[in-house]
């Protein structure tokens, strides 16, 4: 076999084995199955818990507002006149569909400057520590279902303005992650996994 061949065969058996999971698991409403199919989610969740102490329902409840748990989510194409694309309505990308500014904050401060987005693992500790922020800016508790994803979909400064007040589709979806956040927690807890 000459070394072209050979080469091209590793390179298409590595490319191969290159590829991420970002399609979003079977059963978004149960807790206990998610987990079961997709064990990294957990793990990742737990530790952000350990380092962070938001608990795994709020993380989950947040990600499923955000991306539907899949890894390469980005907001719709805008488009004038119907017709002429304007690019993405914003930034937003991955689980946690952190705005590229919030992004680099989040690298620098916590010297991860590998971290990606359309990781679960960096998608959960940015969740953590953007929770923390939320309390050290807000004294939004890391439990606070409600509140933190106000403060996560405002940002902090339009958290303490209240600019959500404005928005009764916002205040309906944070009472909806609130709702989430507490049925995933009995589901993990009837299934012993919390």
């Amino acid at each position: 076999m000459s070394s072209v061949l050979r080469f091209l065969v590793v390179a298409i058996l590595l490319a191969s084995c290159g590829g991420r999971e970002y399609s979003a698991p079977r059963n978004l409403d149960d807790a206990c199955a998610l987990s079961r199919e997709r064990p990294a989610y957990m793990r990742a969740m737990r530790d952000t818990e350990r380092r962070w102490s938001v608990p795994v329902p709020v993380q989950m409840a947040i990600i499923h507002a955000e991306s539907r748990f899949r890894g390469d989510a980005r907001t719709p194409h805008r488009y004038a006149l119907g017709v002429i694309p304007m690019g993405r309505q914003s930034s937003a990308y991955g689980y946690s569909q952190a705005l590229d500014g919030t992004w680099e904050e989040y690298q620098e401060q916590t010297r991860s400057r590998r971290a990606r987005r359309d990781d679960i693992d960096d998608a959960t500790d940015f969740i953590g520590w953007y929770a923390r922020e939320s309390y050290e800016r807000n004294n939004i508790l890391p439990t606070d279902a409600r509140n933190l994803y106000l403060a996560y979909h405002e940002g902090q400064a339009g958290y303490r303005r209240g600019s959500y007040n404005g928005k009764p589709w916002l205040v309906a979806l944070s009472s909806r992650v609130a709702q989430r956040a507490q049925m995933y927690d009995e589901q993990l807890r009837s299934c012993g996994r919390r």
